[in-house]
């Protein structure tokens, strides 16, 4: 008989497990807010670069159509210097771009979870004060 009054004992006025599967449920839910962010930012980020590849891939057609027509040799030399340059310099604003989404994207999930983890954090402790001062009126 003692033991069964000490294990009935061992789990009087300890913590609430209602209150520990909640908080379970809502970081469940946080962590599923924060994949939704990176799953809706890497579709965005995907439609981003298809529309560059597009663009990319017409200007090409445009441009060897341009020099194929072109005249003299040097005027065709001194037009595919300048077109590199502005695909260099379009390349390097669309990677630009493409790197700003998926940062934002980062520090957007990244945001969901460290405020969750914080909340947790407060529940756990208001939780175990809870539970501590419960113990504390009991003996």
């Amino acid at each position: 008989m003692q033991y069964n009054q000490m294990f009935s004992d061992m789990f009087k006025n300890t913590l609430d497990f209602n209150q520990f599967f909640s908080t379970g449920r809502r970081n469940i839910e946080a962590l599923s807010a924060a994949n939704q962010v990176v799953v809706e930012s890497a579709q965005a980020i995907s439609r981003r670069q298809a529309e560059v590849a597009r663009a990319n891939i017409d200007n090409a057609l445009k441009v060897s159509k341009d020099l194929m027509t072109s005249g003299t040799p040097e005027t065709s030399i001194s037009k595919q210097s300048d077109l590199m340059k502005a695909f260099f310099e379009n390349t390097l604003s669309n990677l630009r771009e493409v790197s700003e989404l998926v940062t934002k994207s980062s520090f957007e999930a990244f945001d969901v979870l460290n405020r969750r983890t914080a909340e947790s954090l407060e529940e756990i402790s208001a939780a175990s004060t809870a539970a501590t001062s419960s113990k504390k009126k009991s003996a």
